[in-house]
């Protein structure tokens, strides 16, 4: 998956204006897919906030935000969303964050979302950015770093696979006969095991499962469960951020099935495998 994910990069810089120059990052949120999307924001605890939290994109649009210096936080889009005529209340089948309202406020994703992750200005001024599927998938989701250096080389990262048709039955999220949603093995059974909790609460103990291997292999460069830090967490110093949803060339997990291409994907160190594990955990704020 390694050269769709470049492909897919290098189509996005190629066709995207440039950012203009400013002390701030900037996130761009595209939404390719062919549907409506409403982007959600969680901002880490004791971090400067990120508004707005929630907003509607339509197919082919998109949105820059300002990002404050030193922000952490998820960014994630929700689907299937309306407005329930008899309370009033703004819902979604997928990524919901519970607010009942268009704007998230504070509010993180209901499982299961595929989570873009950040962490700007972190150890030795880097930003440390991932794509997770450890708590679910629900959308292709791909970040393209624009105009950094340093880090590793701030690589694209991402998931340009469509799982929810072939996300396995016990997993799954339907509406219909539609698959709109995957769920993580520690969401759908509740097992410590699945969940790296308890007595699979470290490195040792909580290893990958056939679950956790089913994103993994679709996804070689996302995360796929708790501690799947080695080949899933990326930096960059200075760097812009894209953030599209539904990324050109993305693909079906039938397609995916026929790729050969089995390039190794560049190591991280222990601080990076560090940032890692916290920010795939990241709280609400207080």
């Amino acid at each position: 998956m390694d050269h769709l994910l470049l492909l897919a990069a290098t189509f996005l810089l190629l066709n995207f204006s440039l950012f203009s120059e400013v002390e701030t990052t900037t996130f761009k949120i595209v939404n390719k897919c062919r549907r409506t999307i409403w982007p959600g924001i969680l901002t880490g605890a004791d971090r400067p906030l990120l508004n707005p939290t929630g907003f509607v994109l339509e197919p082919g649009k998109s949105r820059t935000l300002r990002v404050p210096n030193s922000w952490s936080g998820r960014v994630w889009a929700r689907t299937h969303c309306s407005t329930d005529p008899s309370t009033g209340k703004f819902l979604c089948l997928t990524a919901d964050c519970g607010s009942g309202k268009l704007e998230c406020a504070g509010a993180g994703a209901i499982p299961p979302a595929s989570l873009a992750e950040f962490t700007l200005d972190g150890d030795q001024g880097l930003d440390f950015y991932d794509v997770s599927l450890v708590d679910g998938y629900n959308l292709p989701m791909l970040i393209v770093a624009k105009g950094g250096t340093g880090g590793a080389g701030c690589s694209p990262t991402g998931c340009l696979v469509d799982l929810n048709g072939a996300c396995p039955r016990e997993l799954s999220v339907a509406r219909g006969r539609e698959g709109i949603a995957c769920r993580s093995a520690c969401e759908a059974f509740r097992d410590p095991m699945y969940c790296c909790s308890d007595a699979y609460s470290t490195p040792d103990t909580c290893r990958p499962s056939p679950y956790s291997l089913f994103f993994k292999n679709a996804c070689p460069r996302s995360y796929s469960y708790a501690y799947d830090d080695r080949t899933s967490t990326f930096t960059c110093a200075g760097a812009d951020y894209f953030i599209i949803f539904c990324p050109l060339p993305y693909t079906s997990q039938k397609v995916l099935g026929l790729l050969k291409d089995t390039a190794e994907l560049p190591l991280v160190n222990k601080t990076m495998m560090h940032m890692g594990r916290h920010h795939t955990r990241l709280s609400s704020p207080g």
